[in-house]
């Protein structure tokens, strides 16, 4: 004889059920510590326990870099399709999810304002629209800005986040890194600064041409940064490669870059650069 009994009544949540904390809380993918999304957020998006660096989107870069009063432009140009490509989906249905999305025409965003008091062009890749791809429209928008700081005699900023040059616009796309890097050429010719800040990641014909072209080549922490990815590199060489291969440590240890910079301290660093660069003095309070 059972003393009692259990019946096994299935547990429904009212309709439109919630909870308080959903979508309040993330894990950081390399300590795996629990983060509360509002800290990691004033945090600018660095996880307060290791340091990692998550996705920074285009508009909170540009606002927590610049100083108040710039101005956002060239955002009118829109992609097209030339090749009429399609793969798993058409490319127009692709854009059209993108722009829906992101709310930007394309994985680009330029803007005019200063650092610290000092004018500046910065021009900033949108990883989350199409992976940050390089079709026509970021090439010309990036070779606007180079116009930009060529006629205002201003320094250039260009932070890359990107998996390379947009297939789906074939010798387009590719065209542009000769037309990007034809513009930085004159800017070397003026002694105009360019400074490239390389994200997670900055891959393929980004990193084969404007990316590394700065005169000063600064990268966050961990970054991944290089041509091809790791994985083809393994199966074209046979060989597995170092611990870290193609991080941004990696890379300054082997002397591809400048330095790496932690998110909280890259104003800081820029505006000090700016003024080495062009040779001018901060600007002390009366």
């Amino acid at each position: 004889m059972t003393w009692f009994k259990r019946d096994n009544h299935e547990i429904n949540p009212t309709p439109n059920h919630a909870v308080r904390t959903e979508g309040l809380w993330t894990k950081c993918s390399q300590c795996g510590k629990p983060l509360w999304k509002a800290d990691l957020e004033a945090n600018l998006q660095v996880c307060m326990y290791c340091g990692k660096h998550f996705k920074f989107d285009a508009r909170q870069r540009i606002d927590n870099l610049l100083d108040p009063g710039y101005e956002l432009v060239d955002l009118e140009l829109k992609s097209t399709d030339p090749l009429e490509f399609t793969d798993l989906k058409p490319y127009k249905d692709r854009l059209a999810q993108a722009q829906k999305k992101s709310g930007l025409n394309d994985a680009i965003i330029n803007a005019v304002g200063k650092i610290d008091g000092q004018d500046v062009v910065l021009s900033v890749m949108e990883y989350g629209f199409i992976g940050g791809s390089m079709g026509a429209v970021m090439g010309e928008t990036i070779a606007r800005a180079v116009d930009r700081a060529l006629d205002k005699k201003v320094p250039l900023i260009i932070v890359s986040a990107s998996g390379g040059a947009r297939m789906m616009e074939g010798i387009a796309s590719l065209m542009q890194l000769a037309k990007v890097s034809a513009g930085l050429a004159k800017m070397d010719d003026l002694k105009i600064p360019y400074i490239s800040l390389m994200t997670d990641p900055t891959t393929g014909g980004v990193t084969a041409s404007f990316a590394m072209l700065g005169d000063l080549n600064i990268a966050e922490p961990g970054a991944l940064i290089g041509f091809a990815g790791p994985r083809v590199i393994e199966q074209t060489i046979r060989q597995k490669l170092p611990e870290g291969f193609q991080r941004s440590e990696f890379l300054l240890e082997h002397g591809f870059l400048d330095a790496i910079v932690t998110r909280p301290e890259l104003k800081a660093y820029l505006a000090q650069a700016l003024r080495w660069m062009t040779n001018t003095k901060a600007e002390t309070a009366a």
